[in-house]
């Protein structure tokens, strides 16, 4: 059978790097109910978060088996496959790295032997304490502490499945309850030994995990999407600095640090399904006030509201309904083009943004369009985009984005182009308006993108629009996606004081 290489492109202009997206995490506990083909459609719901790799662990209460491949979640399986993963408990991954290379080794879940049996572990999230804990997984090498080679993973993710592992006096709870306080950065995790599902997050809460209960068992996921998707029902988010334990005994739940609220704006402006709802508000519902904001800061005469396909279209109807001017479809968007593994030749590169977006002419022709998207960061699709409407005949083409503009990076799972890419960075809004030829370019304010999601200001984390960085990073040489990918004993010398 042919199995997927991994070489996925889901942007819009075949030249552009956007925001890419962060993993998706699915737990299920549920003794008999098919929690392989539970865990598959959980990851379905949550495949725009990473689609990259996928993998699924099961355990029937003697053994874990994981299955994971390079590919989208309906690539990596089959009904036979699925069908071989007989248990009464699992864990999902699909992944975007953001440290680490998209190989087949690091994909997740992560598996490793331990000293009372197995353990498989999904992440969501990245660290920014990586080179220390690198070198803790070393010296507990050094000392015999784990079990089995080194599998030549070179994600944080592993370092934590590794730190688990080699705590053998322990049980997976306590060695966890041990471990999560020495972890800085973000990470939503699932995990699991033969017997237990795992779930925990970071003191922050800066990605979202939430929990649900089904008839038979209890479900935990990134997104709210995913337990609607299985039929369970949402019972609360899991709290920034908890630790939860799901078995026969039922549910329990532990705290390892003081919890400290400062949630993902961006989830609410890009990451997150719009049918999604964190912090008990819907994302959908933010994203539209965000384009009524943006429609009553930036106004401007214009004919059309058109949305950029399909992460512009809430806050396009927003804008619509706030500014009276009539809201339409003026681009249709190929759903297929954007999974491709064949890259395209030369000639349909230069068309660029027409392999995802095609303008209905008659629909804009001689018109005066307001043409509205989720966020800029290069800034390649939208002077792309703007240049084929007026190919079609768009009289004038006012651009308007419902998030301020991207000037940081994000080093909480989130990879951005880096900072000297950001369009926004060095230059004003008038300067990124006539590089991308447009009529007009406004920004919804980070003010009013805070109060479209109803959360306090001081809850959430803006880093990547005003550099404030809820965990304190370390020196850049301690960051950064290959950081351990350097040699040993180098990432060693970068992790002392």
């Amino acid at each position: 059978m042919t199995r997927p290489d991994g070489r996925l492109s889901h942007e819009t202009f075949p030249d552009e790097k956007g925001p890419q997206d962060a993993c998706g995490v699915f737990g299920v506990w549920a003794p008999g109910e098919e929690v392989a083909k539970l865990a598959y459609f959980g990851l379905y719901a949550l495949q725009h978060r990473g689609q990259e790799s996928a993998g699924i662990a099961v355990s029937n209460g003697t053994q874990i088996l994981v299955y994971k491949d390079m590919g989208l979640v309906s690539q990596v399986f089959d009904e036979a496959t699925l069908g071989s993963l007989q248990g009464h408990l699992a864990i999902g991954h699909t992944r975007y790295s953001t440290t680490g290379s998209s190989v087949w080794e690091n994909a997740q879940p992560t598996f490793r032997a331990t000293g009372r049996g197995a353990l498989a572990l999904g992440h969501n999230g990245n660290l920014i304490n990586s080179a220390e804990l690198a070198r803790l997984v070393s010296e507990a090498r050094a000392n015999g502490e784990l079990i089995g080679k080194d599998r030549g993973a070179t994600s944080d993710s592993d370092l934590m499945t590794e730190l688990l592992a080699s705590q053998t006096g322990r049980s997976i709870e306590e060695a966890a309850a041990e471990m999560l306080p020495r972890i800085r950065g973000a990470f939503s995790l699932v995990f699991m030994d033969e017997s237990t599902l795992y779930a925990a997050r970071d003191p922050q809460g800066i990605r979202p995990l939430v929990l649900g209960r089904l008839e038979r068992g209890y479900v935990v996921a990134s997104e709210t999407a995913a337990l609607d998707i299985v039929g369970a029902s949402f019972v609360r988010e899991v709290e920034p600095g908890e630790l939860l334990a799901i078995d026969e005994n039922g549910l329990r739940s532990r705290r390892f640090a003081v919890a400290d609220p400062k949630g993902c704006v961006f989830e609410y402006v890009y990451m997150a399904r719009p049918d999604t709802a964190i912090a008990g508000r819907s994302v959908n519902a933010s994203r539209v006030e965000m384009g009524r904001r943006l429609a009553r800061e930036h106004p401007v005469e214009a004919d059309l509201v058109i949305p950029t396909p399909e992460s512009g279209t809430p806050a396009a109807i927003g804008y619509a309904e706030q500014s009276g001017i009539p809201y339409g479809q003026g681009l249709v968007k190929n759903a297929y083009v954007g999974r491709t593994f064949i890259q395209p030749s030369q000639t349909i590169r230069q068309l660029g943004i027409r392999l995802k977006l095609n303008p209905l002419r008659e629909v804009i022709e001689g018109k005066r369009l307001v043409v509205v998207d989720d966020s800029i960061v290069r800034g390649n699709t939208q002077r792309a985009l703007v240049r084929m409407l007026r190919e079609a005949g768009a009289r004038e083409v006012h651009v308007r984005i419902s998030s301020p503009p991207v000037k940081w990076p994000c080093f909480y799972g989130i990879d951005f182009a880096t900072r000297a890419e950001l369009i926004a960075n060095g230059l004003s809004t008038e300067e990124i308006a006539a590089s991308l030829g447009a009529d007009s370019l406004g920004y919804i304010s980070i003010e009013g993108m805070v109060e479209a999601t109803t959360i306090p200001a001081d809850r959430l984390c803006r880093a990547c629009f005003d550099g404030v960085y809820p965990v304190e990073l370390p020196n850049p040489q301690q960051l950064g996606k290959h950081l351990l990918e350097v040699p040993a004993a180098a990432a060693s010398a970068l992790a002392r004081p």
